[in-house]
């Protein structure tokens, strides 16, 4: 297979680039870090690439030892693709993205897509600046639920598509306006517990977000009152 262009530049940031800069390779990283896909789910759910351009940059990125292909076993007998150990070390890079671009989401768009995982990687920093130590939070949105894992020592912190595969310490349900907001940081997490905008379903919201003033709240509570 040729080598795609490069910059020809010795520089790490130019090396970086030559690996991920094309266009759709972070937002397949993006998906793979929320969980195995086969080829049609990276499809649906990276709504404007090519069927051609998502094989290409599979190819590329198996090349470059970012995802692998694995096989499921019977029934599914599906192939799915993984992010390797060098595609998840670039969860920071894509934090770091989401956090710079999280002012910039304003209000949907009549032409823009939501996908409910979407939301994790600029809500995780939200949730990882208030944790108060280890633990899984599930969000769940009209579009869909996800959980992260946050609070965790050496960096431990990640997210996944759907509900979480072991019981959550705290549920969390939004809209996705609500859940923009506290991912730009307009809307505190004890402030939209309060104000009734987030509702906590179930466990405690302190149990791993205890630095979020206020945001006291169980099963049931008033989330005025909570």
């Amino acid at each position: 297979m040729p080598r795609r262009r490069s910059y020809d530049q010795y520089c790490a940031a130019a090396r970086a680039l030559d690996a991920v800069g094309d266009r759709w390779t972070l937002l397949i990283v993006r998906e793979l870090l929320a969980g195995p896909r086969r080829y049609t789910d990276l499809h649906a759910d990276l709504p404007g690439v090519s069927t051609d351009m998502l094989a290409s940059r599979l190819k590329d990125m198996e090349r470059d030892d970012l995802v692998t292909r694995r096989r499921l076993p019977p029934p599914a007998s599906a192939y799915v693709y993984e992010p390797t150990d060098r595609a998840r070390d670039l969860l920071p890079v894509l934090r770091a993205l989401a956090a710079w671009g999280a002012p910039a989401l304003g209000t949907p768009g009549p032409t823009d897509a939501v996908r409910a995982h979407w939301f994790a990687l600029p809500l995780l920093d939200a949730l990882e600046a208030a944790a108060a130590g280890p633990g899984i939070v599930e969000v769940r949105l009209e579009e869909g639920t996800f959980h992260l894992r946050v609070g965790g020592a050496g960096g431990g912190a990640a997210y996944a598509d759907g509900p979480a595969t072991q019981e959550p310490d705290v549920v969390l349900r939004m809209d996705a306006e609500a859940c923009a907001a506290v991912a730009r940081g307009d809307l505190p997490l004890g402030e939209g517990v309060r104000a009734g905008r987030i509702e906590v379903v179930a466990g405690r919201i302190e149990a791993v977000l205890g630095a979020a003033p206020g945001a006291g709240g169980t099963v049931g509570a008033d989330p005025v009152r909570a």
